[in-house]
């Protein structure tokens, strides 16, 4: 399995927080690499020269179970020299520099020498995002708006406190929130600008005041809908708190964190 490098991370938090856009690449370009690459690129080893180019691929499988999958096999230009022991692959936005968008290793080394041509296979190459705090909904959504299968809108951001666990299958209709008592999610349009894969809350995210018990809150859940809708990310509240008639229900500036990694 690939993951995404730390560039695009940073780059899908604020568009589905609303912070930038991310356009789309007008070519996806495939590289390899004689070393791991690392999230940050600074591992990448690509050859030089010897007919050593990216090569363009604009076609992937629908996102399904949080990856997506090369759709048709990746042909290099035939070598004319030596191209040194290719161990990984990495994705581009462009052509020649650019920046890495993901990365991964071969299941198998190959040492490139004159007159190989090399190719990986269809769907040999998987992009993938990590089980935890990201829902598969929008891991989903966010592989196929990166690799041209389909286009994700950023959405209006909903706040919602649990008092269930949510998990990778959640949905704006399944996680367990308040009923009554003067609940409702809270929209909330500032953060932070992502660094590091992290974003949080740009000034206070303040709910109703309850008038009633709204039970123990253990979770909260991002949604993109004041009711149902979908769940998008979700995380832990600690402490947990039992707000009550005449409690302030909030997270301070920077006390909701959200993390790519």
């Amino acid at each position: 399995m690939g993951s995404i490098s730390n560039f695009l991370e940073d780059e899908l938090l604020d568009h589905v927080m609303g912070v930038g856009a991310y356009t789309v690449p007008t070519n996806i370009c495939i590289g390899l690499s004689t070393a791991d690459p690392l999230d940050d690129a600074s591992g990448l080893a690509e050859p030089s020269g010897n007919g050593y180019a990216r090569v363009t691929l604009n076609t992937w499988n629908t996102a399904a179970s949080r990856a997506i999958t090369n759709n048709g096999v990746i042909t290099f230009p035939t070598a004319t020299g030596a191209w040194g022991t290719i161990t990984h692959w990495a994705i581009f936005d462009a052509a020649t520099s650019g920046n890495m968008l993901a990365h991964g290793s071969l299941s198998a080394s190959k040492a490139v020498v004159s007159g190989n041509t090399p190719s990986i296979a269809s769907a040999a190459i998987s992009v993938s995002f990590s089980t935890g705090g990201i829902t598969t909904f929008l891991a989903n959504e966010l592989l196929d708006h990166v690799f041209k299968v389909g286009s994700y809108t950023p959405p209006t951001i909903y706040v919602a406190l649990c008092t269930v666990a949510p998990d990778d299958a959640s949905t704006g209709s399944n996680i367990t929130e308040p009923s009554g008592n003067n609940y409702a999610r809270k929209a909330h349009s500032a953060w932070d600008a992502a660094s590091a894969g992290h974003t949080e809350n740009t000034g206070a995210i303040s709910f109703n005041n309850p008038s009633g018990s709204w039970g123990t809150i253990t979770h909260c859940c991002i949604c993109d809908a004041a009711t149902v809708g979908n769940a998008l990310w979700y995380g832990t509240a600690t402490p947990n708190q039992a707000p009550t008639s005449g409690d302030t229900v909030s997270y301070p500036d920077g006390a909701l964190d959200i993390t790519l990694t």
